[in-house]
C-alpha cells in the first residue's frame, strides 16, 4: 500500500506530540513536589506565594500565611465545600420571598451558604502554589467576601492579628454549624409532631432525663428518627471531624465549706488566649499552668449553702411559740420543699418559697480542663498591659515555646506539633507582623514519590513479598548450565519447561568459580568438594549481615532526610519570602504572638 508509510509517520508524530504534551503539562507539577526538588541541594529557586501590602495589611497577610500552612484546615475546607456542592444550593439558601418578609434572616442565609469558607479556600489554594519564580497576589478578594458576609468594613485602625484571626475563625465555625443545622433540618423534616425549632430543646430534655419514664413522646419519636438516619447513612454526622480549630474547655467549681460541686460549665473556643506574666522571661507551659491551675475565689454564693442557711432561718422562726398554726404549717411546708431541693438539685431552688435575701458568702475552688481537643490549636499570647493611669503598653517578656507541646493528663495526653508562628516586631501601638510556616506538603497536594534522586524505584520494600524463591540457574561439574527444573529445592515445586523460558538456555552469569552471593539457602553442587556446604553457609551469614547493615543505614538515611525536611521553614513578611530553620523560629521568644499547633495523630509523626 503506497500510503502505509505515511500512516505510520502520522501515528508516530501524534504519539510524540502526546508525549511532549504530557511532559510539558504534568512534568513541572510532578517534579515541584518531589523530595529531591525540596532538598537543600536543589538548585531550583524555591519559594511560596507572597501577599501584597497596599494599606498596612501585614496583620491580615501574616494570619493568612499561617492558615495556609495548616493541612487539617485545608482538608476541612475541601470536605465542607464538596459536601455543599453535592447537597445543592437549594438546601442552604433561604427563599427570596421569606427574606423579604424577615430581613433579619440574611445572617443565617450567609452562614448557611458558607461565603467565607469558599473565599478562604480560594486564597489558601493560591498561597500553596509552588511558583518557579517570585509571585505575589492580593488578599483583597477575601477581604471583600468577609465584608460582604458581615455587611461592614474591616477596620484598619487597630491592626491586631489576633482580632482578625478570631473574626475569621469564629465565622468559619458558625458557617460549619449553620450547615450542620441545615442538613439536620432537611433530614428531620419528615418527623411529625416536632417542629424544627424544637429539635434542640427536645435533645436537651433527652439529655437531662434520668430515666426512660421522663422521656416524652416527641423525644422518643426523635430518637427513632435519628436511629433510622444513622442506620441509613451508616454513621452519624456527629462522629466525623468537625471544625478543626474548635475545642471545648470545662470549668468546675467546688465549695470549700459544704463540698458541693455544681454542674460544670462547658464553653467552646477557636483561639485560646493565654496571659503572659509580667516577668523578664517565661515559658508556654507556665502560661498553661496559670490557666489550668486550681484558683480560689472568695465571696461566692453557694447554692447548697444558701438553702441550708434558709433551713436554719426558717427553723428558728418555727421554734417561736407566738406563731399561729397556719404559719407553722406554712413553714413546715417550705422546709420540706427546701430539703427536697437540696436532695434533688440545689441549683434549682423551690419557686414558691421565699429565701433569705442575705445568703452567706463562701470560698470556692475552680479549675479548668480540656474536654475536646482541637485538631489545630491556635494560641494567642496576650501581651497587652492596661494601666488606667497611663497608656497601654506591650509586655516584652520572652516566652519560650516548644516544638512539641503535650497537653492533658497521663491517661488522655495529647501531643501537638508546631507548624506556624506569627510574631510582632514593635510596640503596642505600632509595629509589623510576619509569619513562619513549616515547609510541609500535605498529601492531597503533593506527589512525594516521583522520579527524583532515587529514580523510578520504590523507596520502601514491597509490602507483600513472595514466599517462593526466585528461580536460579546453576552449573554442573563440567561447566554446563543446568535448567531450573533440574535443581532440587525444598521451597520451590517442580517447574515445567513451559514455566521457565530460560531453562533450555545456558546462563553465562551462572558459569563462575563460586556460587553467586545470596542470603538464600543453596544446595550442594557436585564436584565442589566436601567443604562446599560450609563455605556456602559462611557466605550466607556474611551476606545476611551486609543486607542488615544496608537496611539499617537506609533507614537512618531516610530518617535523617525526613528530619532535614521538617527543619525547613518559610519566613514570610508580606511579599518577601525566604527560607528559615526551626532554631530561628524557636528563637522568636520576644515577639511571638500567635502559635499554631497541629494534633499528632500517631507517635511515628513525632
Amino acid at each position: 500500500m503506497p500510503d502505509k508509510p505515511l500512516t505510520i509517520a502520522t501515528y508516530a508524530a501524534g504519539a510524540s506530540l502526546a508525549a511532549i504534551t504530557l511532559v510539558y503539562v504534568f512534568g513541572p507539577t510532578f517534579f515541584l513536589d518531589d523530595e529531591s526538588a525540596n532538598s537543600s541541594s536543589s538548585s531550583r529557586k524555591k519559594g511560596v506565594v507572597g501577599l501584597s501590602n497596599p494599606a498596612n495589611d501585614c496583620f491580615i497577610n501574616s494570619v493568612l500565611q499561617a492558615l495556609a500552612g495548616l493541612g487539617d484546615l485545608r482538608t476541612y475546607l475541601i470536605r465542607e465545600l464538596h459536601r455543599r456542592k453535592l447537597d445543592g444550593p437549594e438546601l442552604y439558601n433561604i427563599d427570596a420571598a421569606r427574606l423579604k418578609k424577615e430581613p433579619n434572616l440574611w445572617k443565617i442565609n450567609g452562614l448557611q451558604q458558607g461565603l467565607v469558607t469558599e473565599a478562604l479556600k480560594e486564597v489558601l489554594d493560591k498561597l500553596n502554589e509552588r511558583p518557579i519564580y517570585k509571585k505575589t497576589i492580593s488578599a483583597q478578594r477575601f477581604i471583600v467576601a468577609l465584608e460582604k458576609a458581615f455587611r461592614t468594613r474591616i477596620s484598619r485602625q487597630q491592626q491586631d492579628a489576633q482580632e482578625f484571626l478570631q473574626l475569621v475563625a469564629e465565622r468559619l465555625c458558625d458557617e460549619y454549624h449553620a450547615g450542620t443545622r441545615a442538613r439536620r433540618k432537611a433530614r428531620t423534616a419528615h418527623l411529625p409532631e416536632i417542629q424544627t425549632e424544637e429539635v434542640v430543646d427536645v435533645l436537651k430534655n433527652v439529655e437531662k432525663a434520668t430515666s426512660p419514664s421522663h422521656k416524652d413522646v416527641g423525644a422518643a419519636s426523635l430518637e427513632n428518627g435519628r436511629e433510622k438516619e444513622t442506620s441509613h447513612n451508616g454513621q452519624n454526622e456527629c462522629d466525623e471531624d468537625g471544625f478543626p480549630l474548635e475545642g471545648k474547655v470545662e470549668s468546675q467549681v467546688e465549695c470549700l465549706t459544704c463540698r458541693f460541686k455544681p454542674k460544670p460549665s462547658e464553653s467552646s473556643f477557636v483561639t485560646l488566649t493565654l496571659n503572659v506574666p509580667y516577668e523578664p522571661s517565661t515559658t508556654l507551659n507556665h502560661c498553661f499552668d496559670v490557666m489550668l491551675k486550681i484558683e480560689h475565689i472568695d465571696d461566692y454564693t453557694c447554692d447548697k449553702c444558701r438553702l441550708q442557711h434558709a433551713i436554719e432561718v426558717k427553723q428558728r422562726e418555727l421554734d417561736l411559740a407566738r406563731l399561729s398554726e397556719a404559719d407553722k404549717e406554712r413553714l413546715k411546708y417550705e422546709l420540706s420543699k427546701i430539703e427536697d431541693a437540696i436532695i434533688e438539685d440545689p441549683e434549682k431552688p423551690p419557686k414558691d418559697v421565699n429565701l433569705p435575701t442575705n445568703p452567706p458568702k463562701r470560698r470556692i475552688a475552680r479549675h479548668m480542663r480540656f474536654t475536646q481537643y482541637p485538631q489545630v490549636l491556635a494560641i494567642h499570647l496576650s501581651r497587652s498591659v492596661f494601666d488606667p493611669g497611663s497608656i497601654s503598653t506591650k509586655n516584652m517578656a520572652k516566652v519560650e515555646f516548644p516544638e512539641t507541646l503535650p497537653l492533658g493528663g497521663i491517661l488522655d495526653q495529647k501531643k501537638y506539633k508546631l507548624v506556624a508562628v506569627v510574631s510582632h516586631i514593635g510596640g503596642h501601638n505600632s509595629g509589623h507582623y510576619e509569619s513562619f510556616r513549616r515547609q510541609l506538603i500535605h498529601q492531597p497536594y503533593s506527589t512525594p514519590h516521583s522520579f527524583g534522586a532515587d529514580g523510578a524505584y520504590s523507596i520502601s520494600a514491597s509490602p507483600n513479598p513472595s514466599a517462593i524463591q526466585s528461580p536460579r540457574a546453576s552449573a554442573d561439574a563440567n561447566g554446563q548450565a543446568l535448567g531450573v527444573d533440574s535443581i532440587p529445592s525444598p521451597s520451590t515445586p517442580g517447574l515445567s519447561p513451559s514455566d521457565s523460558s530460560f531453562s533450555s538456555r545456558p546462563s553465562t552469569s551462572s558459569i563462575q568459580k563460586g556460587p553467586a552471593p545470596t542470603s538464600l539457602p543453596r544446595q550442594d553442587v557436585p564436584g565442589r568438594g566436601g567443604h562446599s556446604r560450609t563455605a556456602s553457609t559462611s557466605q550466607d551469614k556474611v551476606d545476611g549481615r551486609l543486607l542488615r547493615t544496608q537496611s539499617i543505614s537506609e533507614k537512618m538515611r531516610l530518617k535523617r532526610k525526613a528530619k532535614s525536611a521538617e527543619n525547613r521553614w518559610w519566613r514570610i513578611s508580606d511579599e518577601k519570602v525566604k527560607e528559615s530553620k526551626t532554631s530561628e523560629v524557636l528563637s522568636q521568644q520576644k515577639g511571638v504572638y500567635l502559635l499554631f499547633y497541629t494534633l499528632v495523630k500517631s507517635r511515628d509523626d513525632l
